[in-house]
Formats: structure tokens, sequence, C-alpha cells
């Protein structure tokens, strides 16, 4: 249960922390070249409570999902299994979605996938390290 508690506590600093230097920072000017899609930085801070509860329920599904189904192998190749797993079942297919639905620029989209799967892998690693088992230890 203690490692459930950290793991997703420390998957919510994971995601909160790559999504403000990906999307706060090195997007940031992407964003800005689409103003009609993207709120202001002022109306964006507005809306700071759903973005962190967005990323402490990620933090914690996240690290409850990988418990569900860790198997035999060393922590760092579960990770990084299950990092490429979210990421082609969550992060490519949202933002190929938001990319057929909304005029977004294919090279922005080609970075948020790229940085968020980046951001997925590094959760994915730290959530595995934290519940790392006696077994998968190696």
């Amino acid at each position: 249960m203690t490692k459930s508690i950290i793991a997703g506590f420390a998957g919510f600093i994971v995601s909160m922390g790559a999504g403000m230097i990906f999307h706060g920072g090195v997007l940031h000017n992407d964003y800005a070249q689409i103003p009609n899609l993207m709120r202001t930085d002022a109306d964006a801070m507005g809306y700071l409570p759903f973005m962190i509860a967005s990323h402490l329920i990620k933090g914690f599904a996240f690290a409850w999902v990988y418990q569900q189904g860790v198997s035999g192998g060393s922590w760092i190749t579960q990770g990084i299994r299950y990092g490429i797993a979210m990421a082609l079942l969550i992060t490519v297919p949202l933002y190929l979605v938001y990319y057929a639905v909304q005029p977004m620029p294919g090279t922005l989209v080609t970075k948020q996938i790229i940085f968020d799967t980046i951001g997925t892998l590094l959760m994915a690693i730290v959530v595995a390290f934290i519940c790392k088992t006696k077994t998968s230890e190696a």
C-alpha cells in the first residue's frame, strides 16, 4: 500500500514536471503560433486546478495499472515496456485524434507525441523503480 501511494505521487510529479518542461517551456513558442486554439498564459492559470487534478489522477492510475501487470524480469525492462505500451495506448492516439479534429500543425503534433512519449517512459521507469520487488531488482 505504501509503495502504491509513493508511486502514485511520484507519477504525478513526473507527469506534472514533464508537462511543465515540455508544454510550458519547450513547446511554448509553438503554441503561441496558434492563439486561436490555445488559452493565454493568464487565462490558463485560472484552470491550473484542473491541470493538477488531471496529473494526480494520471499518476495514481498509472501506478495502479502498472502494479496489475507486473511480470517476471528486471524492473527497468518492465518499466520501459510499460512506458512504450502506455504511449502507444494513450499518448499517440490522443494526439492523432487532436490532429484529426483541430487545425493543429503536423510538426507540433509530432513534437507533442515525441515529448509526451519521453514523459510517459520516464513516468513508467520511476513507477517501476518504486514498485520493484526482490525478484525484479536485477
